[in-house]
């Protein structure tokens, strides 16, 4: 898309009534949370969610899956993780990528979660984002789905989908995921990531968005801003 494109929709956003609106027909036409949900790390307890969580940035949930599950095929505690050398543990995560910092975070978060926390993963935002290598999006993905928070969060998909449409505004992820919280109604915080992800997934693609067949073509303003524009 063109800048001038971009100009157009860039400070625009949508109004209550039009974020209201656009949460219903998510909620009419995309899956929501199930009973099963997991999450994409899909890890037992809250410390390997934080650690699966950390390993994922700029990697293939493949590639995570494959990182997660040798670590742990070795190490599954704090205690444990500390006790290797940081060798072991970047072979063992390769798979995720950035291994080198990624060891670095991960024993200093185990570190920290030791000596700050008595071994306990905090179970709010801001007590998660202290920890050494998790950021807004993976302490959002561990509220949501390890703790059962009703939260939002923003991944690469909702992220696009929440600045296209106007739902919300944000240069980065985090600074979306505030945005879109702010601006939600609280019934929509529950299943909101889940709507939104799929949306992004199978409507509103990075590429090749489908915006001549959206049910929210009528209110998004990137729609809009590309039919002013032709």
């Amino acid at each position: 898309m063109s800048q001038s494109k971009k100009a157009v929709f860039a400070d625009q956003l949508l109004t209550s009534g039009e974020v209201e609106e656009l949460y219903r027909l998510l909620e009419t036409h995309m899956p929501g949370r199930t009973p099963t949900a997991k999450g994409p790390k899909d890890q037992p307890n809250p410390f390997r969610s934080c650690v699966s969580c950390m390993l994922s940035a700029q990697s293939r949930d493949e590639n995570t899956a494959k990182a997660s599950q040798a670590l742990f095929a070795i190490a599954q505690t704090p205690q444990a993780i500390l006790m290797l050398e940081d060798e072991v543990i970047a072979a063992a995560i390769k798979p995720a990528g950035l291994y080198n910092m990624k060891t670095r975070n991960l024993k200093k978060m185990c570190q920290y979660l030791l000596e700050e926390c008595d071994g306990v993963v905090p179970s709010n935002r801001e007590g998660l984002m202290k920890l050494p290598g998790i950021g807004r999006k993976c302490a959002d993905i561990v509220m949501s789905f390890t703790f059962g928070e009703d939260v939002i969060a923003v991944d690469t998909h909702v992220h696009r989908v929440s600045n296209r449409t106007g739902l919300a505004q944000g240069k980065t992820e985090a600074h979306t995921a505030q945005n879109l919280e702010d601006r939600s109604p609280d019934w929509a915080l529950r299943d909101g990531h889940f709507w939104l992800l799929e949306f992004g997934k199978t409507v509103c693609l990075s590429r090749t968005p489908k915006c001549d067949t959206c049910f929210l073509n009528h209110l998004c303003k990137f729609h809009k801003a590309s039919g002013a524009a032709k």
